[in-house]
């Protein structure tokens, strides 16, 4: 194995000054790559459907990133008997040997690190902080999996024997084949948790990544695939994902899903996998969510104001865990709706492949609909837009997706906007008048991601934690008020709509979702 490098975080990121001429010379041969055509890959062999789609960059429209296989549901069918012809061989692979390839496939995205957060400046519009992070991210991850896999030996535990020369174990072993779908907000991080779970446990996989960021998703599987694992082992299509989610759902040879994405989309594959298979079968989801941080009078507001902004501006507010809501006490409401607003007017808009860009594009035509629409209802709905709410233009405005912000204020707290996710960049403020009322507000809502707090009353912090009623939560993090969970940090897993199994991604317990124990005995 390589030698490691320092770690990278966003934060990390923000103060070194010895990224950007390596990224900024990443982005020009990334430049020379684009435009071209790309077929799926099942088992080992270059695979092209009958037609094709073409993906733009969401920076600018003028930049074609490729054509990619519009896969049909005879590449779906092909996808799944690779997979299921190549289980037994990978399944029986040594554990130690699997964990091997599983760091050798880190060690491969770290030494092409600034390569692909480049991709994916291009592709899905982050900042050069935020892809690089994400980089960071989907190494840390595997090699993560990979020591927890060690340190739990293959999850292979001796028992009490039931009788005298009686060999009890409890073994975990792997389910089978496994469709992983992710989505375009994190396409290499979310794509590599899942995938490289299922592989490193002995499962096979057929890959679909999101229609907005394929390229992504197949410089991944040439990771996996150089780094040692099977052709047979991991299959990659590309298309729609009715076509792909409506054969898996019925397809016998699939034994588990792994999703992450919409609440609709991933209801639908729950309950379209309930209904079409022979016997229950494992679904491993991520829905999003509607994640709220209050802010009490104790709290440094200072802190605050960057937590939130951060924590709800990230990525364009393109993240399952962005903030979406804060409840502010009344007695400091005004100090910090100033603050808060000032701050985000600082906020850098524009190209992400700018050292200075903060805030990139949305991800689609679609995505500044939903922010327009949103705007819109809000001031119908008797609210107040404090900032932001436009949607730009001119220059590279005029040739991507680019919208300023909003922040609203006065709206009732059943209002379908204070509801619903919306994955762009828009966030509520409500207020209150104690901490009673403000979890209440903060618990109301069918999700149960991310939750923040800031308060420097450390009374008041316990009292968030016991009654917060969401996977994964925060006390004054100046870095992101609900963002940034890393792997072997915080585990990421919500609860209620926002997750399925209770084990979060990048904790210790993740990998047993795509494992079933089996009890063996020897006399």
């Amino acid at each position: 194995m390589m030698a490691r490098k320092k770690k990278i975080t966003y934060v990390s990121l923000l103060s070194d000054e010895s990224i950007h001429g390596t990224y900024e010379r990443a982005l020009d041969s990334v430049s020379h790559e684009l435009d071209q055509n790309h077929p799926m890959m099942i088992g080992g062999e270059a695979v092209s459907a009958d037609r094709e789609f073409t993906v733009f960059s969401p920076v600018d429209r003028s930049i074609c990133i490729g054509r990619f296989s519009q896969g049909t549901e005879r590449e779906v069918k092909s996808a799944i008997g690779a997979a299921r012809s190549g289980f037994f061989s990978w399944s029986v692979t040594g554990w130690k040997e699997r964990a091997e390839v599983i760091e050798r496939v880190a060690d491969r995205l770290e030494s092409d690190r600034f390569h692909l957060a480049a991709l994916i400046t291009f592709e899905a519009g982050k900042n050069r902080f935020e892809a690089l992070a994400e980089v960071s991210e989907a190494i840390d991850m595997l090699r993560y999996y990979a020591g927890m896999y060690r340190k739990n030996q293959g999850y292979r535990t001796l028992m009490e024997p039931e009788q005298p020369g009686a060999i009890c174990e409890s073994v975990m072993r792997p389910y089978g084949v496994w469709a992983v779908i992710s989505p375009f907000n994190f396409p290499l991080v979310l794509a590599a948790g899942m995938a490289g779970a299922a592989l490193l446990t002995g499962n096979t996989v057929i890959f679909k990544p999101a229609s907005a960021t394929p390229l992504s998703g197949l410089k991944l599987y040439q990771a996996f695939i150089s780094a040692g694992v099977p052709a047979s082992a991991l299959q990659i299509f590309t298309g729609p994902g009715n076509v792909f989610g409506g054969q898996i759902v019925k397809s016998r040879d699939i034994d588990g899903v792994a999703f992450t994405g919409s609440r609709e989309a991933g209801m639908w594959l729950q309950r379209a996998l309930i209904g079409t298979q022979p016997w229950p079968k494992p679904m491993i989801s991520e829905m999003g969510s509607k994640n709220p941080v209050i802010v009490t009078e104790h709290a440094d507001i200072g802190k605050a104001v960057d937590g939130v902004v951060k924590g709800a501006f990230g990525y364009s507010g393109q993240k399952c865990s962005a903030t979406s809501r804060v409840y502010v006490h009344e007695r400091i409401s005004a100090e910090f709706q100033s603050a808060l607003v000032g701050a985000i007017k600082q906020l850098v808009i524009g190209d992400p492949r700018e050292r200075e860009t903060i805030i990139g594009p949305v991800i689609s035509e679609k995505a500044l609909t939903t922010f327009r629409e949103a705007v819109s209802l809000s001031v119908r709905g008797g609210g107040r837009l404090l900032t932001g709410g436009s949607v730009l233009d001119g220059g590279i405005f005029s040739r991507g997706y680019y919208v300023s912000p909003a922040v609203v204020s006065g709206l009732p707290p059943n209002h379908p906007l204070v509801l619903s996710e919306l994955f762009v960049p828009f966030l509520i403020l409500d207020t209150f008048s104690n901490l009673g009322e403000a979890l209440e507000k903060a618990n109301a809502t069918e999700f149960g991601l991310t939750a923040g707090v800031f308060s420097e009353d450390a009374g008041e912090v316990n009292e968030f934690f016991e009654k917060i009623r969401f996977g994964v939560c925060y006390a004054n993090r100046r870095g992101g008020a609900t963002t940034g969970a890393w792997p072997g940090s915080q585990p990421f897993g919500g609860w209620k709509a926002s997750g399925s199994t209770g084990k979060g991604v990048g904790g210790p317990y993740y990998l047993l979702s795509f494992l079933h124990e089996q009890a063996q005995t020897r006399l």
